[in-house]
């Protein structure tokens, strides 16, 4: 016990400041950072020295339950302003888009399509990953069983492929 308050002495300033920089509540961050700790005192031996120091497991930690937090709150603000609006509509309203909008949608999500297909197979996994199912960096490494390094160096190479293929297409749209 005497060394998680050792390590909490010396690596919580970097944790709630990771945890606030994130949630932009200092509320939310003391709960986030007290959980982190909590969690690393029942994880322990889980840690792996051999894969980074034990402030970047700890940052890891915060950084993914301030994500978790930051979801959690979107999800709730939907969910109330769905409920508000279902109240104040008084005549229903096509959510459909006109025809001229439909049909930059459509070219749009072909351009994408095929963007995508140029990229190698693990850059668009990780990056179905973490748009279609709103995985976290740290959650892709989990479920594609690579470390956090390679997750991340997929992420960003496919991103910037997709950034070279999409960006002469991209000038004429508003998004």
């Amino acid at each position: 016990m005497a060394a998680l308050g050792t390590l909490y002495d010396e690596t919580s300033r970097l944790v709630f400041g990771l945890c606030s920089r994130i949630l932009n509540d200092s509320a939310d961050a003391e709960e986030i950072t007290l959980e982190v700790y909590a969690q690393a005192w029942r994880q322990a031996a889980r840690y792996d020295p051999s894969r980074g120091e034990p402030v970047s497991w700890l940052l890891t930690l915060a950084h993914s339950r301030s994500i978790d937090r930051l979801r959690s709150r979107a999800t709730t603000r939907k969910r109330e302003q769905a409920l508000e609006g279902a109240r104040e509509v008084s005549e229903f309203v096509s959510l459909e888009p006109d025809p001229e909008a439909a049909s930059q949608l459509s070219q749009r999500a072909r351009f994408i399509r095929q963007a995508m297909t140029a990229l190698s197979s693990e850059q668009r996994e990780v990056l179905e990953l973490a748009y279609f199912e709103g995985l976290t960096h740290v959650e892709i490494a989990a479920r594609i069983r690579q470390p956090l390094g390679t997750a991340k160096s997929r992420i960003r190479l496919g991103l910037n492929k997709l950034r070279e293929s999409l960006a002469p297409l991209s000038e004429g749209w508003s998004m």
